[in-house]
C-alpha cells in the first residue's frame, strides 16, 4: 500500500527572515502517522501546535501566514511546497520567530534539509484530496481554477508590466506524472523590483530581502550576477507558491490547477470555495500501482 511518510531524523537549519531581517532558528521533526503538518513558534509557547490547515490561515498579503489566537507564523508556502512535493504527511517544524527563513527564495534548500533528515514511511496509508468537480475564483482579472484530473498537475501564466518580464516566458504547464517537483520547480526562487524593495523596506517590511535571497529586476535588467536559473524561473516560482497554498487542504491534491496572475489571497480563497462546495473526497490506494501519483521510496526509510 502507499504508505504516510514523516522525516526519519530531526534536522536544524537557521536562516535569515524575509521581512524581518532577523536570523531566524528552525527545526523540522518527525511527527506521528495521522498528526498532519504544524508549526510552532518557540519564542512564544512550546506547546501551542498552529496546524498547517486552510482554516488558520490568517493574512495572505505579502506570504501566506498562519494564526492561532495571537500566535502568527509567516511565509511558509516555500517550505510547505516542498513538504508537498516530497510527499511528506506528518512533520512538525519549530521556529523561534515569526516566519520561515527566506533561505534563497526557492524551496531549494528545504529539500534538501529533508533529504538529509531521510525520509520514513510509516505504518498508515496515505491520505489524497481528490477533486470531484471545477471550481473557479476570481479578482479582478486574477483567476484560480481547480479540476478533475486522474493525476496532480499545475498550469500557470503571469502577466506583469515590466520590461524584463516582458522578454521571459509567462505560461507554464507541468504534469507531475512525467516529472517531478525536484527537478522542475523546486529551484525556482522569488522575485521583486528593486522598487518594489525600496517601498517595502521604508515601511518596516522586506528587511531581510537581497539578491541571495530573491531575483531582483531592475528597470530594464535583472540585477543578480548569476542571472535566472532557468528561463521561465518566474511563473514556475508562481507554481511553486500555489503548490504550497494547496497544501494547506492538509494532504497531496490529486486534481488540476490552473492559475492566471493569482496570488496567495486567491488561491486561499480557491481552497475555501472547495471546502464550502464539498468539491473533494478522501481517498486512499491498498495497492500502489492505482495510485495516479507516485512518489519515490524514501532513500534511507523503513522498508
Amino acid at each position: 500500500m502507499l504508505k504516510q511518510r514523516t522525516l526519519r531524523n530531526a534536522i536544524k537549519a537557521k536562516g535569515i527572515g524575509l521581512h524581518t531581517g532577523k536570523t531566524l532558528n528552525m527545526e523540522l521533526l518527525p511527527s506521528e502517522p495521522d498528526s498532519g503538518i504544524h508549526f510552532i513558534r518557540t519564542d512564544i509557547d512550546e506547546n501551542i501546535k498552529i496546524p498547517a490547515l486552510v482554516e488558520y490561515v490568517g493574512d495572505t498579503s505579502l506570504s501566506t501566514a498562519l494564526m492561532l489566537d495571537d500566535i502568527k507564523i509567516s511565509t511558509i508556502e516555500h517550505l510547505l511546497s516542498a513538504i508537498a512535493g516530497l510527499g511528506i504527511d506528518n512533520c512538525t517544524i519549530k521556529v523561534d520567530g515569526p516566519e520561515i527563513p527566506i533561505m534563497d527564495g526557492s524551496s531549494s534548500p528545504f529539500v534538501f534539509l529533508i533529504q538529509s533528515a531521510g525520509l520514513s514511511e510509516q505504518d498508515q496509508i496515505k491520505k489524497f484530496i481528490k477533486v470531484t468537480k471545477e471550481i473557479t475564483v476570481e479578482r479582478g482579472d486574477a483567476v484560480a481554477t481547480i479540476k478533475p484530473f486522474n493525476g496532480f498537475k499545475v498550469s500557470f501564466k503571469v502577466d506583469f508590466d515590466h520590461p524584463v518580464h516582458k522578454q521571459l516566458p509567462s505560461e507554464s504547464i507541468i504534469d507531475f506524472s512525467s516529472t517531478s517537483f525536484v527537478k522542475e520547480v523546486c529551484r525556482a526562487r522569488t522575485f521583486g523590483s528593486f522598487s518594489e524593495k525600496e517601498i517595502l523596506q521604508a515601511k518596516n517590511l522586506a528587511l531581510g530581502a537581497s539578491e541571495s535571497n530573491a531575483i531582483v529586476f531592475g528597470e530594464n535588467e535583472i540585477m543578480n550576477k548569476e542571472g535566472l536559473r532557468f528561463n521561465d524561473e518566474i511563473v514556475k516560482h508562481k507554481m511553486l507558491d500555489a503548490i504550497g497554498d494547496l497544501y494547506l487542504l492538509g494532504h497531496n491534491l490529486i486534481g488540476e490547477f490552473s492559475g492566471y496572475k493569482s496570488g496567495h489571497a486567491l488561491n486561499n480563497e480557491l481552497l475555501k470555495k472547495i471546502i464550502s462546495e464539498e468539491a473533494f473526497e478522501i481517498v486512499q490506494f491498498e495497492n500502489m500501482q492505482n495510485a495516479p501519483i507516485s512518489y519515490t521510496r524514501p532513500p534511507f526509510g523503513d522498508a
